[in-house]
């Protein structure tokens, strides 16, 4: 047990998650709306085995973060391996890499969990190298393993965040014909906390 123990914190720490959100401790009295179904469907786990996708899109504060962590929390505790990172963080750790001759590395830290969680997607209008970066990092993560993205832009409006319009259209067709796709609307759960 002690064993058990030690391997899930060292999982969870590896993970990155910015604090550890489990899904019982969400307030479900915020006044935010979501299908309950869906949601409980991705929480199954099912989605990683079919390496499909989730995509957690709404307004800022109501929970998108907090729900995408505690599904990496989930996964973590069911065996999988998850990274979470924002996504501006993302790309200034790739470009860092190419100023140190490592971006093969780097990328292919992304590559290999089971689980990549992509937190506030679209702040930005991506650069073309950025642009570049997610197509790439989608196309090669796609029936490979699995996403979790958030984003406070529909998915609809993800495509003029690229750089280059056949790139966006490329990976986001990949991206949205495996995902659930689960709205959340509702004014901001942070007030509560």
């Amino acid at each position: 047990t002690r064993r058990d123990h030690r391997r899930l914190e060292t999982q969870l720490q590896k993970a990155g998650f910015a604090e550890i959100c489990r899904l019982e401790d969400f307030d479900w009295s915020a006044r935010i709306s979501v299908d309950h179904r869906l949601l409980n469907a991705v929480f199954t786990l099912d989605f990683l085995s079919r390496h499909e996708h989730v995509l957690l899109v709404g307004p800022v504060g109501v929970g998108k973060s907090f729900l995408a962590q505690a599904l990496g929390y989930a996964a973590v505790r069911s065996g999988y391996s998850v990274r979470f990172i924002r996504s501006d963080d993302l790309f200034r750790t790739l470009a860092q890499a190419r100023v140190d001759h490592s971006v093969e590395k780097a990328f292919r830290s992304f590559l290999a969990p089971d689980l990549l969680i992509l937190d506030d997607l679209g702040l930005h209008r991506l650069t073309p190298q950025q642009s570049s970066d997610l197509y790439e990092l989608i196309v090669s993560r796609h029936r490979n393993a699995s996403f979790v993205i958030t984003s406070n832009r529909a998915v609809e409006e993800w495509l003029g965040l690229f750089d280059d319009p056949i790139l966006g259209n490329s990976a986001l067709d990949r991206l949205a014909n495996a995902s659930y796709q689960i709205v959340i609307e509702g004014s901001s759960y942070r007030q509560r906390l």
